[in-house]
């Protein structure tokens, strides 16, 4: 009995450590094809479906939206640029505030958390941890001008397609900017 505690304990342990690897804290998202404040409600609308956002506040003046997520809660920046786009606009920037607990970025700029692959265009042989400030770099996360102008200095294969071999499997990778 006292060995089924202990290995539970453990366990409890080990499920704790791996939730809280990252969590999208907040995020600074600026659509773009906002003509008036009825585009800017439907993409509001459509965030808020997003069962992780806590808060949603629009800044008119500059197309952009303030999100705050719940804790430990899962959302990926995939599912909220579908939402953007699912209102019918798209994702001119997005910046993200992560918390990141002992995070190991590699010597390639790469790190693996709960499953998704992040590669750091300008950051290897780092540990993050703590709050940290990310801008998605990915296409779809930028304007075309700004993603073009971005592919012409990133030098990876995966960054024209948002994919890569990870362990011999096609896999999503973002790439971000500290």
């Amino acid at each position: 009995m006292k060995t089924t505690k202990i290995i539970l304990s453990f366990l409890m342990l080990f499920a704790i450590n791996k939730v809280s690897a990252q969590q999208i804290v907040s995020a600074e998202l600026q659509a773009t094809g906002l003509t008036c404040s009825m585009c800017s409600q439907a993409t509001e609308k459509s965030l808020r479906t997003i069962g992780a956002i806590s808060d949603v506040t629009p800044d008119l003046n500059k197309n952009v939206f303030l999100l705050t997520f719940k804790k430990n809660q899962s959302v990926s920046f995939d599912q909220l640029s579908k939402k953007v786009k699912d209102a019918g606009f798209s994702v001119g920037k997005l910046e993200a505030v992560v918390n990141f607990n002992q995070v190991k970025i590699d010597q390639n700029g790469q790190a693996i958390v709960d499953g998704k692959v992040f590669r750091f265009v300008n950051a290897k042989d780092k540990v993050l941890n703590g709050l940290v400030k990310v801008s998605i770099l990915d296409k779809g996360f930028l304007s075309n001008s700004a993603f073009k102008q971005k592919a012409a200095s990133i030098q990876l294969d995966s960054y024209a397609t948002g994919t890569g071999l990870i362990n011999g499997k096609k896999t999503r990778i973002y790439h971000l900017s500290i």
